[in-house]
């Protein structure tokens, strides 16, 4: 045995087969657990004439009817629970900014489990036991931050629980308690990175190492920043509250090529976001998630609208996805052109005087939408300079997409910012 796969658990020192077998056996127990305790599920398998024992081989599951966020806000608050209320004991919430938020609730189990996932992740990135942690997700009903902290503690890390905002005051305690690893959005990585250069603080001389960035999309381009910038590895960790929150997939240090999806609690799919038709290996689409060990709350089949692809794993057994592109939910469709933010980020970092920060704003003159892309310029940047970046923004998206935009300069740190991260878009045509 290497000296790494020392450090695997054992669901990580499966073999293939075993593995295939285990998800069986687990997807097999998760459906009659969701048909039996969940009207919801019961009503879906029953519509589409299925019943959990029809579930004989992993290729069976895309028979199953998808879940949505829909159905979870039309079941608020309590009703895709699979077990009594007295076994709940903690209860996470989306920010419910688009409607009903929706809920999730974990059994003790559940939250034994979820630690188990995020130190893995943690593990997997280049954490050790002994580590000190500054997590700086936010905390409260959103699970980034909570996660991340038992997740850390389970590996027998040091946390320090700084939570979002108050920049300055992490850049102080980033310096004076230097902690070697950071999870963080990135977006609000950049902002950090910001205020150690206003402070005139190298931020390449503090004792972090690694970076563990989620909950939002990001580009290679922001990850060679974020790694020059502050001399460190980044790498990405995903999950979803609806799922379990973070700790699905990560992405592994040693090889940086997408996130492995810890595959003996979660199973993934890919699939057509119009069609909803499975999509062979390799072919990019919809992620689609089936929970296969939680309790509180199973979910079957849930569509994330994130987009990605499935790859053969390489680190570990498990498969890859590839760093989420966009959701299928953000895609801008302006004048018929399809358009994600990820690519205009991809533009805004290699544009000089500007910071990584942006947002999309949609409006509609007369009949036609348009689009302003709002960046923040850097510091110090001059009215003249301000003018030609946004000349070059505005002519690398009509060069490199093909769509006409509006581009505003506007001033450093003026973007609003929400739990690290910023509103990338801002829909103001009328209903």
């Amino acid at each position: 045995m290497t000296e790494a796969s020392q450090l695997f658990d054992a669901g990580e020192r499966l073999d293939a087969a075993a593995l295939r077998a285990l998800q069986l056996e687990r997807l097999q127990n998760t459906l009659r657990h969701a048909y039996d305790h969940v009207p919801f599920y019961r009503q879906a398998f029953d519509k589409a004439g299925l019943r959990p024992q029809d579930c004989r081989s992993l290729d069976d599951l895309a028979r199953f009817p998808f879940t949505t966020k829909a159905d979870l806000r039309a079941n608020y608050p309590y009703g895709m629970f699979a077990v009594p209320r007295d076994r709940i004991r903690r209860i996470h919430a989306s920010s419910g900014t688009t409607g009903r938020p929706t809920v999730v609730g974990y059994t003790e189990n559940d939250l034994s489990l979820w630690a188990d996932m995020v130190a893995r992740a943690i593990r997997a990135a280049g954490g050790r036991p002994g580590d000190t942690i500054h997590v700086a997700y936010g905390y409260g009903l959103f699970t980034g931050g909570l996660g991340a902290h038992y997740g850390a503690e389970r590996l027998g890390c040091t946390v320090v629980p700084a939570s979002g905002g108050m920049t300055a005051r992490q850049v102080q305690l980033i310096w004076d308690l230097e902690p070697r690893i950071i999870m963080i959005t990135p977006s609000y990585m950049l902002t950090l990175l910001d205020e150690f250069e206003r402070q005139g603080v190298d931020p390449r001389g503090t004792s972090l190492r690694i970076g563990i960035f989620g909950a939002e999309p990001w580009t290679e381009g922001m990850r060679q920043e974020i790694e020059e910038r502050f001399g460190i590895d980044a790498v990405d960790i995903y999950g979803l509250s609806e799922v379990i929150g973070p700790g699905v997939a990560q992405e592994c240090v040693e090889t940086k090529d997408g996130l492995h999806i810890w595959e003996d609690h979660f199973c993934p799919e890919v699939v057509d976001p119009v069609t909803g038709e499975v999509l062979p290996e390799g072919a990019e689409g919809e992620l689609v998630l089936t929970s296969l060990t939680k309790e509180a709350m199973p979910v079957i089949r849930y569509r994330t609208r994130d987009l990605t692809r499935l790859l053969p794993g390489t680190a570990r057994v498990f498969r890859r996805m590839r760093k989420i592109t966009g959701r299928s939910d953000d895609m801008v469709i302006l004048r018929g052109v399809n358009l994600f933010p990820t690519q205009i980020e991809e533009i805004v970092l290699r544009t000089p005087g500007v910071a990584p920060h942006f947002q999309l704003r949609l409006t509609r003159e007369g009949r036609l939408d348009a689009l302003t892309v709002r960046v923040e310029a850097r510091p110090g940047v001059t009215p003249e300079a301000r003018r030609e970046a946004a000349r070059a923004v505005a002519a690398a998206v009509k060069d490199g997409i093909g769509v006409s935009v509006a581009v505003e300069i506007v001033e450093p740190e003026s973007l609003e910012r929400s739990v690290g991260k910023i509103r990338r878009i801002v829909d103001l045509r009328p209903r």
